[in-house]
Parts: structure tokens; sequence; C-alpha cells
């Protein structure tokens, strides 16, 4: 397990209770020797203490080489620099899998196109996402997401590991749609984040996610993903999930933001990574370059990067000509 904030602790301590023995990486060695001997990450999951079958390491190298997979949840604009990391260490029967929801934002790629070109397209991969906060995983509530990969049987067996009666796996082939669909959802929670605190009321906040769908939707399908996935857990759900709870971190700058409060300032309250910061760009570069309608990201994007100010850029949405709904 490659990551030791929320989500990556999460995961580890749920592989380690179904009883595979689970290696925590942090490249922070101070972090490491304080996770260890406190038997639980005291910053990100207090209350989660570590079973027995979990072990914590700073040791890349040792980490890498022995494990049969390779589970990285990390930041996405980590994520190439750690797979050419991790590439001499890896034993080619070993799967990469990770839980990391955005797309690169040196290339635009996917993360799947980012393990092939680093290391090899004949490299076992899966990606695993789905609305889960990290909190109520550790905690033991009822969870359901989604293992994808190109190999259906592949992503069987990785989803095998995870399942447990709380925590229920479905699988798909769709690696490309789900992996849009965590992405553009985090854009998606700033945006319904300020209209919340702007005051605009929970209508706002209705017309915005399912507005938003039909964006991931027009977006993802451009890209190969399917129509179906967007109405599942990776998509819709996922959807729901970041947009209407505060528990999301992007949700929380889109509140802060829309409370008149600055980003970077929200950022720092924060204290962890937003995902939806580098992929609203990426997202936005990437519709502007193949001519994609994506009118609320767009909005998000010069909130985020132009300085335009929240109200304004809701105001921009509510005035655009009417026209015909579709979900396409």
């Amino acid at each position: 397990m490659l990551g030791a904030g929320s989500w990556g602790t999460a995961l580890a301590v749920l592989l380690a209770r179904n009883n595979h023995a689970t290696q925590l990486w942090t490249r922070n060695e101070a972090q490491c020797v304080c996770l260890q001997e406190a038997r639980c990450n005291h910053r990100y999951l207090p209350d989660t203490q570590f079973p027995d079958q979990l072990i914590v390491t700073s040791d890349l190298k040792a980490a890498v080489e022995t494990a049969s997979v390779i589970l990285l949840a990390i930041p996405s604009q980590a994520f190439a620099e750690t797979i050419r990391k991790i590439r001499p260490f890896v034993n080619q029967a070993s799967s990469v899998i990770w839980a990391t929801k955005g797309l690169d934002p040196e290339t635009g790629s996917l993360l799947n196109t980012v393990v092939a070109d680093i290391m090899s397209r004949e490299t076992r991969v899966a990606v695993i996402s789905g609305p889960s906060f990290a909190k109520e995983v550790a905690a033991g509530l009822p969870t359901a997401i989604t293992v994808a990969a190109p190999d259906i049987a592949h992503a069987e067996k990785i989803a095998d590991l995870f399942r447990n009666p709380q925590f229920r796996v479905y699988t798909s082939h769709d690696i490309v749609g789900v992996q849009i669909g965590g992405a553009i959802k985090n854009s998606l929670a700033i945006a319904t984040g300020a209209a919340d605190g702007l005051g605009f009321g929970t209508n706002t906040r209705a017309a915005l996610i399912t507005r938003g769908l039909t964006e991931m939707m027009r977006f993802g399908i451009q890209f190969g993903g399917e129509k179906e996935t967007f109405m599942g857990l990776t998509g819709l759900g996922d959807i729901i999930l970041t947009c209407t709870d505060d528990q999301s971190r992007n949700r929380q700058l889109g509140l802060g933001i829309g409370r008149g409060y600055s980003i970077v300032d929200t950022a720092a309250s924060i204290g962890q990574e937003i995902e939806g910061i580098p992929t609203t760009k990426t997202i936005y570069q990437l519709a502007q370059k193949h001519g994609i309608d994506m009118p609320i990201t767009e909005q998000v994007y010069k909130v985020l990067y132009q300085h335009a100010k929240p109200k304004d850029a809701v105001n921009n949405l509510l005035s655009r000509l009417p026209k015909h709904e579709k979900l396409e």
C-alpha cells in the first residue's frame, strides 16, 4: 500500500483485517516510526487501530519487490513519479492497482496509460473507485465500490482481496469510464460546494449534480467510456457522495470559496490534497482541445485559475441560452 494518507491507511487496514499480509509505505521516516509505534494514524484516522497483519515501512524497494499486488493511493500529481521509482523493483507477475482519482496533470493521460507507458503494456492493472470516505471504511460501515480492469477475471481476483460483509465490491471492464467518473466528480463537488457556500439552496445543488452528470457522460463517452458506467457507483454514486457531504475535501474547498475565503486559505485549512484543483485544469484543457461542451467545469476552472467570482460563475451558467435537455 503506497501512500499513508487517510484513504491509503483505510484501505491498508481493510486489507489487513481481511487477513492479507499488508505493508503500508510512507516516504517520511519520522511518520513511519510514529505510525508503527502508535499502531494508528493519529492525523487522519485516530480512532482506527492497525491490525497485526499491517506493517508500516519507509523502505520502498523492500515493500514493492516482495508484493504480489501494489496498490497506490497517492495524489495524481505524484503518480507518474512514483511509478518511475518503483519500476526497477516490481516483479513482472505483480499487479499494479490504484485508488487515485485523477488524471496525469502533465499529459492529461488516464493513469492506466501512465502505467503502460512507464512500465509495460503487459503490466496487469486495475483501478478502485466509487463512493467511499476513508473514515467510514475504516470504521467498518457498509460501503460499495467498483474494481475495473481490462481483464474481468483479473478484476474479480483483485475485488476478492477487498470483499467482506461490510465492503461490497463490484467489477467492471470499463477502466476508462471508471477513471473518468472518479476524476470529474471532484470538479463537480467544488461547484456544488461553492453554490451551497453562496447560499443558493438545494434546488441549485440538484441542478448542478444532474447537469454535472451530463458533462461527465459527454466527456467520458468521447474518450471511450461506457454510458452505463456513469450511471453506476463510480459515476452518479460518487457524484452524490462528494457533492452532498462535507467530508469531501473538494466540497469543503467549494464551500470556503463560496463563503468568501481565498482558495489558498481554504486549501490550507483542509490540510490534505484536493484532487479537484489540478483535475479541473486537466479536464477543462482536454474539453477545449476536443470541443466538448462542459460549462460547469469551465466555470470552476475560471474560479480556480482566472480569479472569477463564484457568484458570477453561477450567474454565467444560469444565463446560458435555453436548450433541449439530453443526457449526452
